[in-house]
């Protein structure tokens, strides 16, 4: 330390404490009780000031300014030398700012003067490993935007200045437009450099104000304070959009992709930011389905759920949290023996206040507003999980059947979710079957049939279901690797009185006959349907007749004591009559 002439021994004892704290590599400074410096250590001088002299200097000054009042607060409170105040501060170098761990105490000079004495720590290195970790947990690796962790976080931010000011704001969606055939087709790393550059693009479209996320694959959200008029996201859509319009030359490649994008305002569709991204993504998907490259804003009218509903999507959201959602299991019967060949996997929501909702309802808004892909994924690996249970209940082997969305269906991480779900169960392929309507499959047939032809390969089987009440070709029949026809109740339930019914089902059965396919019927309740169908060469049936859908522990019980072939006559399940 410098200061004005020690005597002998003060000189010596202070030395020796300068030579302890300077071979530890602390900085040391001496204060008045006001925070002025009377004397700094070699290393203080070096790394901070580069001066020799700082005497008078308040040590504030030296501080960053965000760090000022925290430090002007510690000089205040270091009274008691058994307790040290313990801060971290930014203190300032000509060409940098350093953290410093400051350890302040108080400290009785040789003219027995209170000061303060301040030794400080270098943790400089600690921050940015720490600042580093703190980056990677909050950003995209390849393109260094934010992630979904801190895009949570902004618009929550958002939203409260939002709720002060009483303007609203928006959050657009972008999904890259043909980005899998680019992926598929030159491979990942062109692939990563397309996102990296777009990415790129995209950010200098947008405000400083503004957050731009990427949130996986090739979708790209931005939250944009203060635009909600439909002025305003025109025109921040339309430099999005044209961002992207020329090509990237990339490895003598030249590559073209656009994209499409779905915007959410906020509070008119949703006041938190799962709805907001959620009903965003809901409107890509209507870009995409419409035309691409192009913007679609969410409209409940437009998109799917009608007005009265919007109470209930809201609380779709928390019924996934609070795990509401349960899988009922419907049987599929052998029409001779009425013995269980497997069973339909069948989605419930238990509404704490409003009990069972149909499906009916909360489906369509599922589908909507993309809660089917999470839904759709969870009950697909809770069937797989399932089914050895059924089986080892009956003492034989069985199959399952889940439902395919058109939504699942048509996202890019539908086989990994398949794989997923084999693998995580153990469950061969072959006992798996896929229903999948007419519809999904006719929106975009080579697609469909490239999917198929993948999801086969796993030895999964394909169902058509609601088999006739599609506005397709029959020639698809030929086309897809389909192994099972669903009929639907429509032409079930007034069997065998209505003629017209009667003349499809039999035309039905006798092509799937001849195109070597297995026929469920659906929706039968009578005797007299089963009858018929038997008569006529329906291999399955389902209904209410042979059981409602039920919980898993009440299948497993009809399972143990075969319920349903102890009701058929000894004659018919022995094929006598």
């Amino acid at each position: 330390m410098r200061s004005s002439s020690p005597t002998a021994p003060d000189a010596v004892l202070r030395q020796e404490m300068d030579n302890l704290l300077e071979s530890a590599g602390d900085v040391v400074f001496r204060l008045t009780p006001e925070g002025a410096i009377v004397a700094a250590s070699h290393r203080a001088t070096a790394l901070i000031a580069r001066t020799p002299d700082l005497s008078g200097l308040a040590l504030t000054a030296l501080a960053a300014e965000p760090d000022q009042a925290v430090l002007r607060n510690a000089i205040a409170d270091a009274t008691d030398p058994a307790r040290p105040v313990r801060i971290e501060a930014r203190l300032k170098s000509p060409d940098r700012e350093i953290w410093f761990e400051l350890r302040l105490s108080p400290y009785m000079n040789r003219e027995a003067r209170a000061e303060v004495l301040v030794v400080g720590r270098d943790m400089t290195l600690q921050h940015a490993t720490e600042e580093r970790l703190r980056h990677m947990a909050t950003h995209d690796a390849l393109t260094e935007l934010p992630n979904r962790l801190l895009l949570s976080d902004r618009i929550r931010m958002v939203i409260a200045q939002a709720r002060r000011s009483g303007q609203g704001f928006s959050v657009a969606t972008l999904g890259l437009d043909g980005f899998k055939k680019v992926n598929d087709g030159l491979g990942h790393p062109i692939g990563d450099a397309v996102l990296r550059m777009a990415a790129a693009r995209l950010r200098k479209t947008l405000r400083d104000s503004d957050t731009l996320a990427r949130v996986g694959g090739d979708e790209f959200v931005a939250v944009l304070p203060g635009t909600f008029s439909e002025g305003q996201i025109k025109l921040v859509t339309n430099r999005l959009l044209a961002a992207l319009q020329s090509p990237f030359e990339i490895d003598n490649h030249t590559i073209y992709v656009g994209a499409s994008v779905g915007v959410s305002i906020y509070p008119q569709h949703a006041e938190d930011e799962v709805r907001l991204v959620a009903l965003a993504d809901a409107a890509m998907s209507r870009a995409k389905e419409t035309g691409k490259s192009r913007c679609v804003t969410y409209s409940a009218r437009q998109s799917g759920p009608p007005e009265h509903d919007i109470s209930l999507e809201a609380a779709m959201f928390n019924a996934v949290r609070e795990g509401e959602f349960q899988l009922y299991f419907q049987p599929i019967v052998d029409a001779r023996s009425r013995q269980i060949q497997g069973f339909e996997t069948l989605m419930r929501w238990k509404h704490p206040t409003l009990g069972m909702v149909p499906p009916a309802r909360f489906i369509p808004i599922a589908e909507t507003n993309g809660l089917i892909n999470l839904l759709g994924a969870w009950a697909l690996k809770a069937a797989c999980v399932q089914l050895p249970q059924f089986e080892e209940a009956a003492g034989r082997e069985l199959y399952i059947s889940v439902n395919i969305s058109p939504r699942q269906f048509r996202n890019d991480k539908f086989l990994d979710v398949l794989d997923d779900a084999l693998n995580f169960s153990g469950l061969p392929g072959n006992k798996l079957v896929l229903e999948i309507t007419e519809g999904t499959l006719m929106i975009d047939p080579a697609h469909a049939e490239a999917i198929l032809a993948k999801m086969t390969e796993r030895r999964a089987r394909i169902a058509i279901d609601d088999f006739g009440t599609g506005y397709s070709s029959l020639a698809y029949l030929k086309r897809f690797p389909i192994s099972v026809l669903k009929v639907d109740r429509a032409f079930i339930k007034d069997l065998p009185d209505s003629a017209k019914d009667a003349a499809i089902v039999n035309a039905v059965l006798d092509l799937a006959k001849h195109l070597d396919l297995s026929v469920v019927a659906e929706g039968v309740e009578t005797e007299l349907q089963l009858d018929y169908l038997e008569q006529r060469g329906c291999q399955y049936i389902q209904g209410y007749l042979t059981g409602k859908p039920m919980p898993a522990h009440v299948a497993v019980a009809a399972l143990k004591e075969d319920l349903y072939a102890q009701v058929m006559p000894v004659e018919r399940r022995a094929g006598i009559i």
